[in-house]
């Protein structure tokens, strides 16, 4: 199959936060809370405490007498201690919210985003690296978190505090308020301006990271490989190439932060100089006490320090969009193979098979199968015959619907497959892979995700069936060991097997054997045979084989060359045809194989 182009759609901010939007929604009270607690904490602590204590300095510069300014110095202080209560109070409200809320969205995102990447189609994993994919979900996940966490921890305070410090200003020197909101003018411009220009550097690092995660992800699932060939040097210098790209791109967005921050920080240095020269000048022509030179200095130190954290908060959204971009660029591309609008579950009766006029092909200069027309009756044994590039195993694709059809049809029982939903599609069929692949948990697992409400007794006897009983009790944990990723931990012949018992546990109407018994020496093909036999009874079996024991018990053998269907009929009719492609790949058996 040629690479796959960019097929993803573009991706703004906005697509970004409606994605967040659509699962925190289901959190909207809490955060709710989560918002007027933190706007309460920061109005108590932030604003109105500051008022007080240019009434304790007031009341200290006034002259009173000490006995007499002592009562309301010390009620002064407790209005003080309560209002800071009240802000620690409603700052942990605030914390125990977002916990709530956070968490159970992180945890919404990531299954969400899981659940509609497995609904991609057989051609989108294909040519996609499984270490991306989970590189996105998680960086799709931590950026919300990221986000939120600047929201409630940043954004929201500093707009509280800027708006209660300008309103107090004003109704005392216009002047402070002037020069507070055009800084702060500037100062937000300036921000959004520079972050912008960072971006697109925030994104080629995240792409870039994603990259050499799924070099490192795919070098590490071959490291067999890797050693068989002797190929260490080779994945270390395409890793590092991976590596120093990211990490250059890495430097760079780094560098661009450090600019920022560096003219940000000199912004902050002219506006507290400002305010306090002319403060100080107010103050020498006796227009405001000290209280308020008091008050204005806890204002401007708290606005120092929420417009330091305002740049990095701009830098930290841009950049949670930057993770969060890919995995959104993957929830906004359509699933490339859909259930029907109207589509019904399938429910096979007899089990009739029909291809009428089917054509599929991956690009317009090669044709996979042209035109082809195949009834297998219910209960028929079919075999697939042809040689490497003939459209066998894209044939099973298109009836499991891994794969659509681009003409034609394809029927179970009358019922077009498009028609009917992907779900009871496969569930009616059992497809037993020529290279089975297991999932990292117990053979038992693994034998029941034929039938996950199977009781144990029911897998021990597709075991037996199997002929993978006698091997597994003599696992030390015999059904609880773990196979290893990908099965590793068992020998071909073994994954094969437990595969096979998996599909006699699942005991679907349709049956399709991929070369099953492929990895199995000739002493286990003799133990196996029985169990197929018993497995393909009463059953609608579609084989791709090449072993003769396998063929010869086939009603039908059906020969596919260039996409077509260029000869059918059983074995000894076929042989007739003494120029027949059937009959050269017969001459050139071996030992029970045909070599092609």
């Amino acid at each position: 199959m040629p690479p796959q182009k960019n097929i993803y759609p573009k991706v703004t901010i906005t697509d970004v936060l409606r994605e967040y939007f659509h699962v925190a929604k289901n959190y909207k009270w809490t955060i709710a809370l989560a918002t007027v607690s933190i706007i309460i904490s920061v109005i108590a602590g932030g604003i109105v405490v500051p008022l007080y204590y240019k009434q304790l300095f007031d009341i200290l510069a006034s002259g009173i007498a000490p006995a007499l300014a002592s009562v309301s110095l010390v009620h002064t202080i407790l209005v003080i201690l309560g209002l800071n209560f009240i802000g620690w109070l409603f700052y942990r409200i605030n914390q125990f919210a977002v916990v709530h809320y956070q968490a159970g969205t992180m945890n919404l995102l990531r299954q969400n985003g899981y659940e509609y990447v497995l609904g991609h189609s057989y051609s989108f994993f294909s040519n996609t690296f499984g270490g991306s994919l989970v590189q996105r979900i998680n960086r799709f996940m931590r950026s919300f978190e990221r986000v939120t966490d600047r929201f409630f921890g940043e954004i929201v305070p500093i707009l509280t505090r800027v708006t209660g410090i300008c309103i107090v200003l004003w109704y005392t020197e216009h002047i402070f308020t002037l020069a507070i909101i055009v800084w702060m003018i500037i100062f937000f411009v300036m921000s959004v301006f520079f972050s912008r220009w960072k971006l697109p550097y925030d994104i080629k690092s995240a792409e870039l990271e994603s990259r050499a995660t799924a070099v490192l992800a795919d070098s590490i699932s071959n490291h067999n490989t890797i050693q068989l060939f002797n190929r260490h040097s080779h994945e270390f210098d395409l890793f590092g190439l991976a590596n120093s790209e990211h990490t250059s791109a890495m430097k760079k967005k780094w560098t661009m932060a450090n600019i920022i921050d560096g003219i940000q920080a000199l912004m902050n240095i002219a506006l507290e100089f400002l305010i306090f020269y002319v403060a100080i000048h107010y103050w020498g022509l006796g227009m405001i006490t000290i209280g308020m030179f008091v008050l204005i200095q806890m204002y401007i130190i708290g606005l120092m320090n929420s417009f330091w954290g305002w740049s990095r908060i701009l830098r930290d959204l841009y950049e949670g969009f930057a993770d969060a971009k890919e995995m959104v660029e993957i929830i906004k591309l359509e699933h490339g193979i859909k259930d029907s609008v109207n589509a019904k579950p399938l429910v096979i009766s007899k089990g009739e098979i029909v291809l009428k006029d089917v054509y599929f092909h991956f690009n317009e200069s090669s044709e996979v199968l042209d035109g082809i027309n195949l009834d297998i009756k219910a209960g028929e044994r079919v075999a697939l015959i042809g040689p490497s590039g003939a459209g066998k195993s894209t044939l099973v694709r298109l009836l499991l619907r891994l794969y659509d059809v681009q003409g034609g049809s394809i029927t179970i029982d009358g019922n077009d497959i498009k028609d009917v939903t992907q779900g009871s599609l496969r569930e009616s069929i059992s497809f037993v892979p020529q290279d089975p692949i297991l999932f990292h948990r117990s053979l038992k697992d693994n034998i029941k995700y034929g039938r996950t409400d199977a009781t144990d007794e029911q897998v021990i006897e597709a075991a037996k069936l199997a002929h993978c009983h006698e091997f597994i009790t003599a696992l030390p944990l015999a059904y609880e060991t773990f196979v290893g990723e990908r099965g590793i931990k068992l020998s071909g012949g073994e994954r094969q097997r437990v595969a096979i018992a998996r599909a006699i546990l699942k005991n679907a109407p349709v049956l399709i054997l991929d070369e099953a018994t492929s990895s199995l020496d000739s002493h286990s093909e003799i133990l196996i045979q029985e169990a197929l036999e018993n497995l393909m009874k009463g059953k609608t079996v579609m084989v791709i084989a090449h072993r003769l024991s396998t063929i010869r018990k086939m009603n039908r053998i059906v020969v596919l060359d260039h996409g077509k269907i260029i000869e059918e009929g059983s074995h000894e009719k076929l042989l007739e045809n003494k120029e027949g492609l059937y009959t050269k790949l017969w001459s050139l058996q071996s030992h029970g194989f045909i070599k092609s």
